[in-house]
């Protein structure tokens, strides 16, 4: 739960192809470009016969290669009893970490319709017996994709891998319970509508791959595609999504690691953690509200930050932490909890950092006041910057309904919060999540009205 770490970001390529022939002068040191651009993981996927046998000799002979057996839609003719049989086998070694690359492709039909339809539905039995996730092929194959995915996933997942579709599929895929992976493709001129999706996807959803050796990335283009590229993929999509290279990086390792059950996640809480250039403390994990859009009932992480904390830190311990406020934009009460709750560990916090040349911002969901009984506000005075108060619904009822407040009187609470904040810190704003429960006009109103500017927050989008 230390000090800040030392950022350096690490990449898994979820899908790429070293076994093909076209590595074969150069796998090596493929492999070793791969591992000096911090490529820390490869997933070989197979799609026929060879290719499966020498991607499991590869993931056998490097450490850092991992595979995935399957038939690609294009080979599904050659799916036979025999061929399944050997599938069953390959799948029970020990570096095997899901079935894939299966689906369909109705761009090409070098399978027939029928044939490949057949062969995505077996292999995913397959798979859901072995408890294995599934890497999906899907080229102008929407609906059929994902009929027969809602048919037989049962408690399987996996992921849509170089995803091509549209932001319906990729809507209705997530409610599945599937992740969408992001190839070169993004970096295209010509590909607006897979941005769009780009910008979409929950934090929780989001894998990147190279698809070596297809898809080369721009400024790549044209050259033979390898992992050590995956780099520049990852720089578009966290540029489309207004975070850094780290936090794009950290957030689809770790969606890597839990969907492939590879590499180490990290157990610990955080109580320090970093997005962009600010620091996040995360002193608590209770709250006074059960919101029905908080990322804290779907999960513990918060842009690849553990966040669950096996015990509240001191004043002291965040102290240590920070080490040095200046070298951030700003310092930010903000987990997964309601900060103002540990009201006097913000105090002496705030306190230390406007001390030693930093700035102060609380995210708060506007409590404070009648979590202690009095006006707390004053206490914030010349220690704290911004403050940034959840508003989240146009009227009480609302209100309650959808935050699911565990004090009495509690929207009215956050109103006169605000009106306090407004008197004694210097920027004051109001926030709300654009669900379609809420009235964003009226709460443009009610913000109007207090004096302070409304912040519209996407929903599945936090920190």
């Amino acid at each position: 739960m230390g000090s800040v770490k030392v950022e350096k970001p690490e990449f898994i390529d979820t899908h790429c192809h070293l076994e093909m022939r076209t590595f074969d002068n150069d796998r090596d040191e493929v492999i070793k470009r791969a591992a000096d651009a911090n490529v820390t993981f490869i997933i070989n996927a197979g799609s026929d016969r060879r290719g499966n046998l020498s991607g499991l000799e590869l993931s056998a002979a490097y450490p850092q290669i991992y595979s995935a057996v399957g038939i690609h839609p294009h080979d599904a003719k050659t799916l036979d009893e025999a061929f399944y049989n050997e599938l069953k086998e390959w799948i029970k070694k020990p570096k095997v970490v899901a079935v894939g690359e299966i689906g369909l492709d109705y761009y090409y039909f070098h399978s027939p319709k029928g044939v490949q339809i057949e062969a995505f539905r077996r292999q995913i039995i397959l798979a859901r017996e072995a408890r294995l996730p599934i890497i999906v092929h899907s080229r102008e194959a929407k609906n059929d994709t994902l009929r027969i995915l809602r048919d037989e996933i049962a408690d399987t997942t996996g992921v849509l891998h170089c995803f091509s579709g549209d932001l319906n599929m990729a809507k209705k895929a997530m409610e599945l319970g599937f992740y969408i992976s992001l190839a070169g493709p993004i970096t295209f001129k010509k590909a607006a509508d897979l941005r769009e999706v780009a910008k979409f996807i929950p934090d929780e959803f989001l894998l990147i791959e190279t698809d070596a050796p297809y898809l080369s990335p721009t400024p790549m283009r044209g050259k033979r595609n390898e992992p050590s590229f995956i780099k520049h993929t990852a720089e578009v999509i966290a540029d489309l999504r207004g975070v850094t290279l780290d936090d794009l990086a950290r957030i689809t390792t770790l969606n890597a690691q839990k969907l492939f059950s590879i590499g180490n996640l990290e157990e610990k809480g955080e109580i320090i953690y970093k997005i962009r250039d600010s620091l996040y403390l995360n002193i608590t994990n209770k709250c006074t509200n059960k919101c029905s859009f908080c990322v804290r009932s779907r999960t513990s992480y918060v842009k690849g930050h553990n966040l669950r904390l096996e015990k509240e830190p001191s004043a002291l311990q965040l102290i240590k932490a920070i080490d040095d406020p200046k070298k951030f934009k700003e310092i930010v009460f903000c987990g997964i909890g309601e900060p103002l709750i540990r009201l006097d560990i913000i105090k002496k916090v705030s306190k230390w950092v406007k001390q030693h040349g930093g700035r102060v911002r609380i995210n708060t969901n506007g409590h404070g006041n009648i979590i202690h009984g009095k006006n707390i506000v004053p206490e914030l005075a010349d220690i704290v910057d911004s403050i940034s108060i959840s508003l989240d619904a146009e009227n009480e009822v609302k209100y309650n309904k959808i935050c699911k407040p565990s004090l009495n009187n509690a929207y009215n609470g956050v109103l006169s919060f605000i009106r306090e904040a407004k008197k004694i810190i210097p920027e004051v704003q109001v926030s709300v999540v654009q669900i379609p429960q809420i009235n964003l006009d009226k709460c443009a109103s009610i913000a109007d009205e207090l004096g302070v500017p409304l912040r519209v927050r996407h929903f599945n989008v936090v920190g």
